[in-house]
């Protein structure tokens, strides 16, 4: 049977049968129509601050802990105090008011980062190495209760808060990749301060001010939030794609009555009722996020660092040069990805988890048998890894937004965020282990690139 590309949340291509101007320009004004210039600068502030730390971090593990200690442990510091908070927060942190939990997130990333920048390089001893991971770990306590926060926080906001923190957390890809500099990393978090308290428009937090999960008005209230009318124009927009534009207008409305379906997790707001939310939660929308970065942290942690060709059939000088360049690649893609919701939306979340079991797979295969003749095709492919991975991050959120009911999602959009921390936790084993065996690999069968790395001081 086949299927209109509205009905699958994608535009058609220009030229199809069914596309046409008027399709094409009912989106683009159902995106900005009404848009808060200050919602959109805010979330993505938060989306890059929040993230930036996590992505300098990792970017420079190599560094971190040299080339005795696999990267995959800078990986477990810097992800996995952020997965048991966020396993563990969602039923209490809706006590905190969200000003209080924006202090604490500033106060340990700025902590984080200047023990990590202060401590001795490594080599010096592994007590060195420890407390350059303890400033990771404070970092990360603050990436993962910042995560979830910020997610929860557009539930007040609606939909292009939530496209504007997934592009604000692909561009922290790309810019602490090439920030270099741990220092600078720790003042960045005062940026957070600035887009809250001066950016972002806190008339529309509510309960958020004083603690507690605070529902958005039934339907019967006739479309109209905190004082504000009811959006105009809605007619204008096809139904199709009302249903699956991510920005759709009267998001509150839209997220109703468009939605294909949605999840009665019910009303209570006790410590099992909101076991029993999550529970629902787990196959639609945890499950194919635990996938998809269990796969791609696997590759950027275990399997990137020895993919590695001789010098002179790249366009790199030095062997430690590779790792960086594919870490800029996947952020690459990533930020694309999370930057598309607006455009493009993915409704069927296995399938792109599944692809990068394959992308997996292909770079495991590459790594051990060498096949793939150029360095330019492991590009592209480590390219879609990032395309792939940010993909399903924003458009799970985005899902839980249209399916999931208003009452139910702010504390759903937090919950679900245990799972990417959860997938790359499982990945930082997996990528331990699998570090060490193909370099081992690859040493037996005559090369050795992976044991020419040296690592340089961390500014």
């Amino acid at each position: 049977m086949n299927r209109s590309p509205s009905a699958v949340g994608l535009l058609p291509l220009p030229g199809a049968p069914s596309s046409s101007w008027a399709l094409y320009r009912a989106r683009l004004v159902s995106l900005f129509r009404d848009a808060d210039v200050r919602v959109i600068v805010a979330f993505w502030l938060f989306g890059l601050i929040n993230n930036i730390l996590y992505v300098l971090l990792l970017s420079a593990a190599q560094d971190l802990v040299g080339t005795a200690v696999p990267k995959g442990v800078v990986l477990l510091a810097d992800v996995m105090p952020s997965f048991l908070t966020k396993l563990v927060a969602p039923y209490f942190i809706h006590r905190v008011p969200y000003p209080a939990r924006i202090a604490v997130f500033v106060g340990l990333s700025s902590a984080g980062m200047l023990t990590v920048a202060f401590s001795p390089a490594p080599g010096g001893g592994g007590g060195d190495v420890a407390v350059k991971l303890l400033g990771v770990v404070l970092a990360s306590l603050s990436s993962g209760g910042g995560e979830l926060s910020f997610l929860g926080l557009t539930h007040y906001y609606g939909h292009v808060s939530l496209a504007a923190w997934g592009s604000g957390t692909g561009g922290a890809g790309l810019i602490g990749a090439g920030l270099g500099s741990l220092l600078v990393g720790a003042v960045l978090p005062g940026v957070m301060v600035f887009a809250f308290w001066a950016v972002l428009p806190r008339e529309r937090l509510k309960g958020g001010w004083k603690g507690g999960y605070e529902p958005l008005e039934r339907d019967g209230e006739a479309g109209v939030r905190d004082g504000e009318e009811e959006e105009e124009g809605f007619e204008d927009v096809p139904t199709g794609m009302a249903s699956s534009g991510l920005l759709a207008p009267g998001s509150a409305v839209a997220a109703t009555a468009y939605t294909h379906h949605s999840y009665q997790l019910g009303g209570k707001t006790s410590f099992w009722g909101n076991l029993r939310r999550a529970r629902v939660l787990f196959f639609p929308y945890m499950l194919p996020l635990l996938l998809v970065y269990v796969a791609e942290y696997t590759i950027n942690q275990g399997v990137a660092p020895t993919l590695l060709f001789p010098l002179e059939q790249s366009p790199f000088s030095e062997f430690r040069e590779f790792y960086p360049f594919y870490g800029f690649l996947y952020q690459l893609g990533v930020f694309i990805s999370r930057s598309s919701t607006p455009f493009i939306r993915i409704h069927h979340l296995y399938l792109p988890s599944l692809l990068q079991v394959v992308n997996l797979i292909l770079l495991t295969l590459h790594a051990l048998f060498n096949f793939l003749p150029s360095v330019y095709l492991v590009f592209v492919v480590v390219f879609w890894e990032g395309l792939l991975g940010g993909a399903v991050y924003v458009n799970t959120f985005a899902e839980i937004m249209e399916r999931v009911p208003a009452e139910d999602r702010e504390f759903s959009l937090g919950a679900t965020s245990v799972s990417d921390s959860g997938g790359i936790c499982i990945a930082g084993f997996l990528g331990m282990a699998m570090e060490v065996w193909l370099c081992h690999w690859q040493v037996s069968h005559g090369r050795d690139y992976c044991r020419r790395i040296e690592a340089s001081s961390v500014p």
